[in-house]
């Protein structure tokens, strides 16, 4: 009897992890009847980070109403609770994420981080004693501004008034008061769930590489990132702290550097997290296959992508990683082999248009398990 430990991260916008594990499993039935599964699915720290840790600790799952990345409307959320609701999970894009914007709304001048704020108030609610923050798929470069206002921080202009939320606000700030912030915040654990290393600000920043997805032109990315920059001057010089060199500083636009110098969150990689936080490396021990994958897998994936921290622990244990991707890239995939990648499979049948790809991911995945595994029986 063999056992495979199924560990993928979601296929953006066509499976959940939980859907890809179900498909996997489908596919080693077929062709082992009585093979021991064990799902782990797996995030690293954007979506499906909260789905991610409640399905492997037991928890459960609060949802509330915050409010989104423009914050003349409300958004429906829900952030975790694990370990007998000692330790809470949050998604920043569940309240500030890019999908909730149509293309033509996104603005990272107008966007906030105000609803994480919100949602991280409402786990303090909770009694919580550690706060995860997985910091992927923001719609935001407010520099966590947003995030510290809901948490009791202002934000002054020269005449003393309290400055507007979002990004293009961020140069009217002059002093900063603290007084008002939440005091639970100093007797509790925030860890940044992230998988980036940008700093804040510069040609590696939050406005540069990230600002375009966002909606920023050219000229918007100059000003946010200029505006930033001011940001984390009026910090250093009115309190002492300095963030904004720090790699992940520049996660969801800008959220990472906010969290470290307003909630003193440490900052780790995302996927690192998750695997700790699922215990997989206990898990992997007993398999005798590990299937994971996402929707693409290229020469980025070896940044601390999912299925790049799931191989590293089985070749630690010595044991075989069969990837699976919507779309496998040119580049860099060689390499992959030599950090602990047994195979790399692409689920789509070829010369399939996207929209059906799209549709029967799931179909898909399950096939091209089907295939591979026969092609181990031979």
């Amino acid at each position: 009897m063999k056992t495979f430990i199924l560990a993928p991260d979601s296929f953006k916008e066509s499976m959940s992890a939980e859907q890809a594990c179900q498909a996997m499993q489908r596919g080693i039935q077929h062709v082992y009847p009585d093979a021991v599964c064990i799902s782990v699915p797996m995030a690293d720290g954007g979506e499906g980070t909260v789905d991610a840790l409640v399905a492997a600790r037991q928890g459960r799952k609060v949802t509330i109403e915050v409010s989104g990345p423009l914050v003349d409307y409300k958004v429906q959320a829900y952030f975790g609770l694990i370990e007998n609701d000692q330790t809470a999970v949050i998604e920043m894009a569940m309240a500030n994420g890019i999908h909730l914007l149509e293309k033509f709304q996104r603005n990272p001048l107008l966007t906030s981080t105000l609803g994480t704020g919100e949602m991280i108030k409402a786990a303090l609610d909770f009694g919580v004693s550690k706060i995860i923050i997985g910091l992927g798929g923001s719609v935001t470069n407010d520099g966590g501004s947003g995030m510290a206002q809901a948490l009791g921080v202002k934000f002054l202009d020269a005449q003393g008034q309290e400055v507007a939320l979002g990004g293009s606000q961020l140069d009217q700030i002059q002093t900063i008061d603290i007084s008002g912030l939440d005091a639970r915040l100093a007797q509790t654990e925030i860890v940044i769930a992230s998988d980036v290393n940008n700093p804040l600000c510069g040609v590696n920043g939050a406005s540069a590489v990230f600002g375009p997805q966002k909606g920023a032109t050219p000229e918007m990315v100059k000003r946010l990132d200029r505006n930033l920059a001011h940001f984390a001057n009026i910090v250093e010089s009115e309190l002492n702290i300095s963030k904004q060199d720090i790699a992940g500083a520049g996660a969801a636009g800008g959220l990472g550097f906010g969290l470290m110098a307003f909630a003193h969150a440490s900052i780790q990689s995302g996927v690192e997290l998750v695997i700790q936080e699922t215990r997989l490396a206990e898990k992997i021990a007993q398999a005798d296959y590990v299937l994971t994958g996402e929707g693409k897998i290229d020469f980025q994936t070896k940044f601390g992508k999912t299925p790049f921290g799931v191989a590293q622990v089985a070749k630690r244990l010595k044991k075989p990683v069969i990837a699976f991707a919507g779309v496998i890239g040119d580049d860099g995939i060689d390499e992959l082999y030599d950090l602990g990648f047994s195979q790399i499979i692409g689920i789509n049948p070829p010369n399939i248009d996207l929209d059906n790809a799209m549709k029967n991911a799931e179909r898909h995945l399950e096939d091209a398990v089907v295939a591979v595994l026969n092609k181990l029986e031979k």
